[in-house]
């Protein structure tokens, strides 16, 4: 059996994990399927930011776990789900590291959405 390589976010790949003090609303099929004042705001190289929002603040009966799953050597085993309500588009349309390496161990217990398999993804300035 053959290990999954393992790199450590470094010059050559940054990757950094921010408190979003924003509220992040995710919608799907015209309903809010995710709102957080709590989500992970994640810049990798040079992708766009991902926010990754606590599970507690996604309703998970709208998801159902798929089988498909990859792997990031810089994050690790991601799992995958869909929103049935999205329709096709929908399908694999959130993600998961449920074990991430320590690199990036804030993102455990935190979903991430494709933003071209939902409505809209928000981000809400707090206002103080």
């Amino acid at each position: 059996m053959q290990s999954k390589p393992t790199r450590i976010p470094g010059p050559d790949h940054p990757i950094s994990i921010d408190s979003n003090p924003d509220r992040v609303v995710v919608v799907v099929a015209g309903q809010a399927l995710a709102d957080s004042r709590r989500a992970l705001t994640m810049r990798e190289g040079d992708y766009p930011p991902v926010q990754y929002i606590p599970r507690e603040d996604v309703d998970m009966s709208k998801l159902e776990r798929t089988a498909h799953q990859t792997y990031c050597p810089y994050k690790g085993d991601c799992a995958y789900y869909s929103v049935p309500a999205g329709g096709e588009r929908s399908v694999n349309s959130v993600w998961s590291y449920e074990q991430p390496h320590a690199a990036v161990a804030a993102i455990r217990d935190h979903l991430a959405f494709y933003p071209d398999r939902v409505d809209g993804i928000r981000i809400e300035p707090v206002r103080a």
